[in-house]
């Protein structure tokens, strides 16, 4: 059996090597390093694969989504609205442009935002929502939508772990994670399900004039060399890791396809553990379960929640057994050092502070096979059972 691991670029590359090879090479003898025909190249086709109308390549996902917020002209003191599971990304953008962060808590089945505790989250300094669409699956987009436009808040989607996924509306209408709010923000780090080999983001929108004040943000507010007719940054995706994008996204559907195979034969094997509560989707096929025709769910993540209060002492058997794995997010952003705030009531965020004591996720990877998915769960059953 190969060496597992929690995320093996190594194979995948393997596989597109002479394609990367071949593209970083153009890249190199042309010198077109930074807004080179292969970025170009790739917002297009990027631009076409989720179906929207502009995609903007910047620098990396924490980027994407400050920038996101500075096209949006919030201000200093306005309240931003995301959960209080997940990385600290998120809310670290909303600190940066000294905004004021609300966190809700989540969903305890899918992790994301619970829809509820945003209602009740609201207030008139309220001017955006993030939801983040954690470990591969949309939040509750739907409901979302409908309670930002009742109070007449932008929707600022953190897609950095679920790109390619479909979210389902109730009348049947598709469309893909990060393009159904006013904005969307992803990521491309390596080990996303679209990764380059270094630090890459994108920002996606359909709003024309949003779109045009994002392309200026991102290149130090310049529409015209040396006229800066807006605040800006320096956040351009550079084209080596547009290159590697390029190779990676005509095969984005089958690297999800993979992941949620996997994905199904873990659910297979563990489903049945008393101790174990195993990934829930929102199928629009209103079964919950991983089913071929589903794409409501790409698996950045394989989590599961260990209800017996043993989930530490599962993560160090597993380690010792030479299998990977990741708890996240260890802490909530609430009781985060730099996050802290009187105006949190721990009674807020029960189902966060239950995650975070439960919460592992397993190796999860285009090259995972049947033999290390088999050995990862029969080293999980000898240890819970």
């Amino acid at each position: 059996m190969r060496k597992i691991q929690m995320v093996d670029l190594q194979s995948q590359y393997e596989f597109i090597k002479e394609k990367v090879n071949n593209s970083i090479t153009e890249v190199l003898e042309s010198a077109a390093f930074i807004n080179g025909p292969e970025v170009h190249n790739f917002q297009k086709e990027l631009e076409a694969y989720l179906g929207v109308k502009h995609v903007i390549p910047c620098a990396n996902g924490t980027d994407a989504l400050q920038i996101a917020m500075m096209g949006l002209d919030l201000k200093p003191g306005d309240e931003v609205i995301t959960v209080d599971f997940t990385f600290a990304a998120t809310v670290e953008v909303i600190g940066l442009l000294q905004l004021t962060p609300v966190l809700v808590d989540v969903e305890p089945d899918t992790f994301n935002m619970d829809v509820d505790a945003l209602k009740k989250a609201i207030t008139p300094k309220t001017k955006a929502i993030v939801p983040v669409h954690l470990f591969g699956q949309c939040a509750n987009m739907e409901a979302i939508m409908e309670i930002a436009e009742a109070h007449n808040l932008y929707v600022i989607e953190d897609n950095a772990q679920a790109i390619g996924a479909d979210y389902t509306f109730k009348n049947g209408t598709t469309k893909k994670a990060g393009t159904m709010g006013d904005v969307g923000a992803t990521s491309f780090f390596p080990s996303k399900n679209l990764g380059c080999y270094g630090d890459g983001g994108a920002i996606f929108t359909n709003n024309d004039e949003l779109a045009h004040t994002l392309r200026g943000i991102v290149n130090h507010g310049m529409y015209e060399r040396y006229h800066h007719d807006v605040v800006g940054v320096n956040s351009r995706l550079d084209s080596i890791q547009a290159a590697v994008l390029r190779a990676k996204l005509p095969l984005l559907d089958s690297y999800n396809q993979k992941r949620r195979d996997a994905a199904r034969k873990y659910t297979a094997s563990l489903k049945d553990n008393k101790h174990i509560i195993t990934p829930r989707l929102n199928a629009p096929c209103g079964k919950d379960r991983i089913c071929d025709t589903c794409n409501c769910h790409v698996f950045h993540q394989y989590t599961l929640r260990i209800t017996n209060g043993k989930r530490d002492a599962l993560v160090k058997f597993l380690n010792d057994s030479g299998i990977p794995c990741g708890v996240y997010y260890p802490i909530p952003l609430h009781l985060q050092k730099a996050y802290r705030d009187d105006r949190y009531n721990e009674g807020d965020f029960t189902v966060t502070n239950l995650l975070v004591k439960e919460v592992v996720s397993l190796p999860m990877h285009t090259e995972l096979d049947d033999d290390q998915i088999l050995f990862i769960t029969d080293k999980i059953k000898e240890f819970l059972d």
